[in-house]
């Protein structure tokens, strides 16, 4: 079928971590979509970082209210990668179809921590994405916004803040509309 020996959901969440497996392995596990969530889920736990991060990237697309707050979790992987991916799945709305995204309750305060301390830029930038969507509704994100655009050491940060801070041209597109 795929070039697998075996092809059961466990073991193509184990694939993830095999480079070259890994494509057809998330295909395969897209393409089954909530029959592989179980297994999805449980890679999250997985002692390989690349089959966590493959997972994060899964439930971007996969998500539903039970795997939200293990992807929640996530955030605060050890290994780089997984963050983003776990911070890029909390914050895009495109890929989730009819699954509603997590509110601010459940989630602005690990992006929030992850702006302000996280060691890798990339993770910063991610973690700003989400901050960003709160920017109209909490004044914790817009003060965690100009801090970061202000004084973040990596100036991808500084500007990714700057787009999602008031003014800023995700901000500004992203604003709610007046009711006629």
């Amino acid at each position: 079928m795929l070039g697998f020996v075996r092809t059961d959901n466990d073991a193509l969440v184990s694939c993830l971590g095999d480079p070259q497996r890994a494509v057809a392995a998330y295909r395969e596990l897209l393409r089954r979509e909530d029959d592989a969530l179980d297994a999805v889920r449980a890679g999250l736990s997985h002692h390989s970082a690349a089959v966590r991060e493959g997972c994060c990237r899964l439930l971007d697309h996969l998500v539903d209210t039970e795997s939200m707050d293990q992807l929640i979790a996530m955030a605060d992987d050890p290994d780089a990668e997984v963050r983003i991916a776990a911070f890029h799945a909390l914050a895009c709305d495109r890929c989730k179809g009819d699954t509603c995204a997590p509110g601010a309750g459940l989630v602005l305060g690990p992006a929030l921590r992850h702006l302000a301390t996280d060691p890798d830029p990339r993770v910063r930038a991610r973690a700003a994405e989400l901050v960003g969507k709160f920017a109209h509704t909490d004044a914790r994100a817009v003060t965690a916004l100009r801090v970061s655009q202000a004084q973040d050491p990596s100036p991808a940060v500084r500007k990714k803040a700057g787009w999602y801070a008031p003014g800023g041209a995700i901000y500004e597109r992203t604003a709610p509309r007046p009711s006629k």
